[in-house]
């Protein structure tokens, strides 16, 4: 997965969601009439998961058009799509399998009231733990369901959070662009320290789908953090001479 899409600017990211929108308005659902059969662990591992998908993403929106660059905005409106698309998915295997949604779950209020302390830059930070433990999360579902229809809707969002990566990366390296080469590599290394805390937290949680997919929580959360450094480093790399910011994005990403 590359971390950085190199010349790519904001134009690029809306095309490229907007791409794969009509891709998958033609590729359609996956064929829930069969049911899934779905182990009561990972039935508790999946509600968890969805709840932690679901928002409207109106805080984020927000932040992202008060940063001044309506092409980026259009983007984040984008990217907000497709992670309601998970939530959709999400829910109806649950539904083909039995089972329900949960109302709300602690560890999504925690995420999601950490997310809104500050500006965009420290939203992007947190929304990118969160991507980067998704990404682990869904290849285990993907690569260790016994369920084909689980492991076809896994497949399906990895593909998306693979893509989310590099647009979140692209953003962050702006924001942390103009500050000094040393305050750049220790928000990275705090941010890698979020990571692993929040890796260990959901190995602890998710324990037990973990085990029934065939996934150890220590392997889990190091396979996370390590997956981490190629992230870290293109956040809290300086962005290009050509790449400028405009003045309002860099002050609404102070924030």
């Amino acid at each position: 997965m590359n971390v950085i899409k190199h010349g790519w600017g904001y134009e690029e990211w809306v095309a490229d969601f907007e791409a794969e929108r009509e891709r998958r308005a033609e590729r359609g659902d996956p064929d829930w009439s069969g049911g899934a059969a779905l182990p009561a662990e990972l039935v508790r591992s999946l509600q968890r998961f969805q709840v932690g998908e679901d928002g409207d993403g109106s805080a984020l929106i927000g932040k992202a058009d008060r940063a001044g660059d309506p092409v980026y905005a259009r983007a984040v409106r984008l990217f907000v799509a497709e992670e309601q698309n998970h939530v959709r998915l999400l829910a109806l295997l649950l539904d083909a399998g039995g089972a329900g949604t949960l109302a709300r779950h602690w560890s999504d209020t925690a995420f999601v009231g950490l997310r809104r302390l500050l500006g965009l830059r420290v939203e992007l930070l947190v929304l990118m733990v969160a991507e980067a433990v998704a990404l682990r999360y869904y290849q285990a579902v993907r690569d260790g369901a016994a369920d084909p229809l689980a492991s076809e809707v896994a497949r399906r969002i990895l593909a998306d959070e693979e893509r989310h990566v590099p647009f979140h990366c692209l953003r962050l390296r702006e924001a942390l662009g103009p500050l000094p080469a040393p305050a750049r590599r220790a928000a990275a290394l705090a941010w890698r320290a979020l990571l692993a805390g929040a890796a260990a937290m959901v190995a602890v949680d998710h324990g037990p789908a973990l085990r029934t997919l065939g996934v150890r929580r220590r392997a889990f959360v190091g396979d996370t953090v390590r997956a981490s450094s190629p992230m870290a480093a293109a956040m809290s790399a300086a962005p290009p001479a050509t790449t400028a910011t405009p003045r309002s994005s860099r002050r609404a990403l102070r924030g």
